[in-house]
């Protein structure tokens, strides 16, 4: 039996697993600090969780991750 919460937890972190370095690079180029990448990085994830499971885009994926790390920025700032 299928069970779709193990489903949808499988294809988002699939979607961490593809998008993870790419958004932790940008966060790191922003920062200049390891920490706060990584901090800005599972922010952007954890915040978006929702939204990015319903997205099939790969370029609106990569939006929304890379906004949500600059909002998660500029709140911390």
């Amino acid at each position: 039996m299928n069970n779709p919460a193990r489903r949808d937890g499988s294809n988002f972190d699939s979607l961490v697993a593809r998008y993870y370095p790419a958004v932790y690079s940008f966060a790191a180029r922003l920062t200049d600090d390891p920490r706060d990448a990584n901090d800005l990085t599972r922010a952007a994830f954890r915040t978006t969780r929702k939204q990015l499971a319903s997205l099939r885009n790969h370029t609106a994926i990569a939006t929304i991750l890379i906004s949500a790390v600059i909002r998660s920025g500029l709140m911390a700032a």
